[in-house]
């Protein structure tokens, strides 16, 4: 089995990170300066398993029969739904389709930075 990876928008800042064949001592001092697993998925692994089911239900939504991708033509209005969801969590955790509002919260929070790291108007 192939696996086929579709390049994804802004990746060049990721590329510069964390190509290893780089040998700038800046470039490999910014990897280290960015601790992913240890400073991200060491410390949030429940919750970041729960917004990739978030992002599944998303996909199975609103692309149903298509392989998990972010279509970005589907959502572009990050700060007001990640704060309706916020608002909908103090009211029920779980959301009509069994999504966490929460996770939802945190997909959405996710989105908008990604979009701002990229230089989009959010």
């Amino acid at each position: 089995m192939k696996l086929e990876l579709t390049p994804i928008e802004g990746a060049e800042v990721l590329e510069e990170l964390f190509n290893p064949a780089s040998n700038d001592k800046t470039v490999a001092q910014k990897r280290k300066d960015t601790p992913v697993f240890s400073g991200v998925l060491k410390y949030f692994p429940d919750a970041l398993k729960e917004v990739a089911k978030c992002s599944k239900a998303g996909n199975d939504q609103h692309n149903p029969d298509k392989p998990l991708f972010w279509d970005r033509s589907k959502s572009g209005d990050e700060l007001d739904a990640l704060t309706r969801h916020l608002i909908d969590h103090s009211v029920d955790p779980v959301d009509t389709d069994g999504v966490l509002h929460l996770a939802k919260v945190a997909c959405r929070s996710l989105a908008a930075l990604q979009k701002h790291l990229e230089g989009q108007e959010i």
